[in-house]
C-alpha cells in the first residue's frame, strides 16, 4: 500500500484508537507544531509570496472609522473592532492542522508496525465422524490399489 494512500485512509477512517492517540498527541505538541509553523515554515512561506508576517494577509470588509489613526494589521485592525477576512491567519491555521494530522498519522503507523500480530488459531478438531469417513475412504482406495 503507497504512504499516501495509506495517510488518506487514516486520515478518512474514524477509528476510536486513532482518535484518542490524536487528542493525545495533539495536546502534547500542538505547541511545538504551532511554533514551527509560526517561526519556522510561515516566514518562509510569506518570503516567497512577497511578505515578511503570513499572519498580516487580511482582506478589509469594511473601512476602518474615520478616527482611527493606528496601523493597517491585521492585530490593530481587529482590536479597532474593523471586519476582516484574514485568510493568512487561516492558512497558517491549517498549514498548522495539516503538519500535525501528518504527525500523528506516523506515529499511529509506527504503533501499528510494533504491535505484535495474535498467532493464528489452531483449526478446530475434525469431528470424530468425518475422521471415521476418511479412514474408510482411505482403506477403499488401498484395496482397489
Amino acid at each position: 500500500m503507497g504512504f499516501l494512500t495509506e495517510f488518506r485512509e487514516f486520515a478518512i477512517k474514524g477509528n476510536v484508537m486513532d482518535l484518542a492517540v490524536g487528542v493525545i498527541i495533539g495536546g502534547a505538541f500542538g505547541k511545538i507544531v504551532d511554533s514551527v509553523v509560526k517561526d519556522l515554515i510561515m516566514p518562509i512561506v510569506g518570503k516567497a509570496v512577497g511578505g515578511l508576517d503570513f499572519s498580516n494577509y487580511f482582506i478589509l470588509l469594511s473601512d476602518p472609522p474615520a478616527s482611527y489613526t493606528g496601523p493597517m494589521t491585521y492585530e490593530a485592525l481587529t482590536k479597532a473592532g474593523v471586519p476582516l477576512f484574514a485568510y493568512g491567519s487561516f492558512l497558517t491555521v491549517l498549514l498548522n492542522f495539516i503538519i500535525l494530522a501528518f504527525i500523528i498519522f506516523m506515529m499511529v503507523k509506527q504503533v501499528n508496525r510494533l504491535k505484535r500480530e495474535a498467532p493464528a488459531a489452531e483449526p478446530p478438531a475434525t469431528p470424530e465422524d468425518i475422521q471415521l469417513l476418511r479412514e474408510i475412504r482411505d482403506a477403499l482406495r488401498r484395496d482397489k490399489a
